[in-house]
């Protein structure tokens, strides 16, 4: 199953948002957080990175969404064309998108094209 790693400036935010996105997606998919920096402080931490990318490695890939600014500069320094991939998305709504179609076992193009869908959602008509 493909993994869905969240950077956020703020670990709350990270882990909040991983807890919605497998609340809807089921609680099988690797949804981690890497929020904040290690003394707790905003910001964000490759180290805190690579620990959730990690725990979110099934061997399918990983999918990272970022939340903004430097998130987006740190998930850049760990991606791997084919492996590990950055998604330009919104951040809660891609993390569901992106939880979704990895609970339904589809290959990493996938998870990140259902992620990137999430660009175009609308609240209201």
């Amino acid at each position: 199953m493909v993994g869905v790693v969240l950077v956020a400036h703020s670990a709350g935010l990270a882990q909040e948002t991983a807890a919605l996105a497998r609340g809807i997606a089921g609680e099988a998919v690797p949804v981690t957080a890497a929020g904040g920096t290690e003394d707790g402080g905003l910001g964000t931490s490759v180290d805190l990175v690579e620990r959730a990318m990690r725990a979110a490695d099934q061997g399918d890939g990983l999918v990272l969404i970022a939340d903004l600014g430097s998130s987006v500069l740190t998930a850049r320094l760990v991606e791997e064309p084919g492996r590990v991939v950055l998604a330009d998305v919104p951040f809660v709504e891609g993390a569901i998108a992106a939880a979704v179609a990895a609970s339904a076992d589809l290959p990493l193009e996938a998870v990140l094209e259902a992620a990137e869908e999430a660009r175009g959602f609308r609240k209201l008509t």
